[in-house]
């Protein structure tokens, strides 16, 4: 008796990068066992895309516009549980990805991760694995939760300076006087060895602790 070859891995590619995409999905023509099913250059556009075609994994950046990754795998959790989701970024200090495994997400790479460990991952992923995260990776992450660990109240500070409001503005916005605004800025640049205004934010902004959507 003949046994059925088994369907190949349905993926979907989630990324605002065509030439990444492109990349991604010359990779997938190349294995016999995986397919491209589609693709989705922002959050909702994933979103709904993973509603229309049910793929086995999703292959997610990060940082998207209009939602971003992590709010992507957080809706398309919702909706089904049983959605396997690979997360991608090129920072290996992103603490998206902590958010983004802590919404469901199945693992972790790098986008510039050799191209067998994201096929291997890829097949351990749609075997039901939970892909051990590098540990490289791994502590890095870990390195950067702790040292990021910004307070609620210094992250809003932080997402009004890129907004690229002042101290006095800042400070009328959020009802607090100018000069506690200062402080917060001061423990903001310690926190994330920042120079100024300017490197903290892009800092914040590349490791995901804020965002210009927000």
């Amino acid at each position: 008796m003949t046994v059925p070859a088994a369907a190949p891995i349905g993926v979907l590619i989630v990324d605002d990068h065509p030439l990444l995409r492109d990349g991604l999905a010359a990779m997938l023509a190349e294995q016999p066992d995986m397919r491209l099913l589609g693709e989705a250059c922002d959050g909702e556009e994933a979103v709904a895309r993973y509603r229309e075609l049910r793929p086995d994994v999703v292959l997610m950046d990060l940082q998207l516009p209009r939602l971003d990754g992590v709010e992507a795998t957080t809706h398309i959790r919702q909706l089904d549980p049983r959605a396997r989701i690979i997360v991608l970024t090129t920072y290996s200090g992103d603490v998206r990805a902590v958010r983004a495994l802590q919404a469901g997400a199945s693992a972790y790479l790098l986008k510039d991760a050799l191209r067998h460990e994201l096929v291997d991952t890829l097949r351990d992923v749609h075997r039901g694995r939970r892909h051990q995260m590098p540990a490289a990776i791994a502590g890095s992450i870990a390195a950067h939760v702790v040292e990021d660990n910004l307070s609620l109240r210094e992250t809003e500070v932080l997402q009004h300076v890129a907004a690229g409001q002042s101290n006095k503005l800042i400070g009328q916005r959020m009802a607090i006087s100018e000069q506690t605004v200062k402080a917060h800025m001061k423990s903001i640049l310690g926190k994330l060895g920042a120079r100024d205004r300017t490197h903290a934010v892009t800092t914040a902004l590349r490791r995901g602790i804020i965002s210009l959507e927000a």
